[in-house]
């Protein structure tokens, strides 16, 4: 008899345990334009966010810096730390869902006792002992712990999603700081170039001054606009050693220098440069997927917060013996067992119910305003870094042209110099234009390659990438061969 009320027990509950209350999670609509503000070619279901990065950026020196910082970088192991935390948590929150099944037992000895607890047995003063397995469930009959779980494994991905802005971040700030490690070298060049021609005019000056067929005036102007520019020299190194310690802190290192054997004029752009089209964006970045999460989870707390408002089922069980006396622990008399239901619910809580629910739906429209501002936020880095790269383009055909007339315009007032046709202050005023021209078309350049790095970040390059292939096939064939990535510092 006794079994067959178990068996009818259990498989009622398994039919209640078919209910969870609270909303089921539907992704908010949030309104996403048809194409990207900025996007020159036509739509187009690719994206070079579908490119690996080591084909984006394909410089075997940045490659194997890349794959250094994958591998070395702390905030990437903070990040994956995270995600172990956040599974470990779930762990903990999911249990409840199965029976507690644990082990205990004592042994005593007193006067009008059993087990030091007080029973009268006439003044004897005996040994009592027991020895029990035992067993607690609570039927989830509201879906309660489901709602638990469902709001925990919603953390566990948002952690893993922001992991893998971690790592995209790693892998788009170490590329950065490398192309502007490019750029500041050019522009160092550029400035010792120009520094050369001053002293070069500055020499000219002064053998015509002690020639007597120029002032004093012409040196000073010379010496002066020499000594100008190599004042930048200076800055610009200073600027290169911080890029360098900045971009030491993500390879995990200390600081030290950064080879770098191709200047920014041998890197090459990819192919093409494809965006796709915005409603990707919620698909593939890492940052967008992980707000969203977090909004599955706070939806399930509202149904953990509404779980609470009935009563809780739980199910006890006990198996062992006990003897008051231990020359019959033995016994079987002494067996021992007990199987039992408890129900418990609220009747009055001073608000404390209501309360939990109204600030776990605030918490969910707190986080559909962060998913909705976090699309926004994506729309407008892929926006930036589209304007930027048409903007510059445009700029760098304007100023390949300025460069080119101002380097003819140095030489023909330098032929003309010599020649007596005019005067040191034309050759001074071309060479001083040329200067902030060549920077400037540097600095363009640079910010060409950085606007790349940034669509890549924006559009989230390397979605498709599995969790265990974001280092290049170059770092995985020097590891299956042994060998460790090269160290470029």
């Amino acid at each position: 008899m006794t079994s067959r009320l178990v068996v009818a027990a259990a498989l009622s509950t398994c039919g209640l345990t078919a209910c969870m209350v609270g909303p089921d999670y539907v992704r908010p609509e949030t309104p996403v334009p048809g194409e990207f503000r900025g996007a020159s070619a036509r739509i187009e279901a690719t994206s070079i966010a579908d490119m690996p990065w080591w084909q984006v950026f394909d410089d075997p020196a940045l490659v194997a810096l890349i794959d250094e910082a994958i591998a070395k970088n702390n905030d990437l192991r903070a990040a994956v730390a995270r995600v172990e935390q956040a599974r470990g948590l779930q762990m903990q929150i999911v249990s409840p869902l199965f029976p507690e099944i644990g082990y205990g037992g004592a042994v005593s000895r007193g006067k009008n006792t059993f087990l030091d607890v007080p029973s009268p047995n006439g003044g004897q003063t005996n040994s009592s002992a027991i020895v029990a397995l035992s067993a607690f469930w609570e039927v989830d009959i509201w879906g309660r712990i489901r709602r638990a779980d469902e709001a925990a494994l919603a953390n566990i991905l948002a952690t893993e999603e922001a992991r893998r802005a971690v790592l995209l971040s790693v892998v788009s700030e170490t590329a950065q700081l490398y192309f502007l490690l490019l750029g500041l070298d050019l522009q160092v060049e550029i400035a010792r170039r120009n520094a050369e021609s001053f002293a070069e005019s500055r020499r000219i000056f002064e053998l015509r001054n002690k020639g007597g067929l120029d002032s004093d005036l012409a040196v000073s102007r010379a010496s002066a606009a020499e000594a100008t520019v190599r004042s930048a020299i200076p800055l610009l190194e200073r600027d290169i050693a911080l890029a360098e310690n900045a971009l030491n802190v993500i390879l995990a290192r200390s600081p030290q220098p950064i080879e770098r054997p191709r200047g920014l004029a041998e890197q090459s752009d990819p192919p093409s440069v494809p965006v796709g089209i915005p409603s990707q964006l919620l698909e593939r970045r890492p940052d967008i997927r992980a707000r969203e999460q977090q909004l599955v989870a706070a939806n399930a707390e509202i149904g953990v917060a509404i779980a609470n408002y009935f009563p809780q089922l739980s199910l006890t069980a006990a198996l062992g013996r006990a003897s008051p006396e231990l020359s019959a622990f033995s016994a079987g008399t002494n067996n021992l067992w007990s199987i039992g239901a408890g129900l418990a619910g609220p009747l009055f809580q001073g608000g404390r119910l209501q309360g939990a629910e109204r600030s776990a739906r605030a918490r969910f429209e707190e986080a559909i305003a962060n998913y909705d501002q976090s699309v926004f936020v994506a729309l407008k880095d892929v926006s930036d870094a589209l304007v930027s790269r048409e903007k510059l383009d445009v700029a760098e055909g304007d100023q390949v042209v300025a460069v080119a007339m101002l380097e003819r315009s140095v030489s023909t007032s330098t032929r003309r110099f010599l020649s007596g046709l005019s005067s040191y202050f034309e050759v001074l005023e071309a060479q001083q234009l040329l200067f902030p021209a060549e920077q400037s078309l540097a600095n363009t350049r640079t910010q060409k390659r950085l606007a790349l790095v940034q669509l890549y970040r924006a559009l989230g390059g390397g979605w498709n990438l599995k969790d265990d292939a974001w280092t290049s096939p170059t770092a995985e064939a020097a590891s299956s061969a042994g060998a460790a990535p090269p160290d470029q510092g």
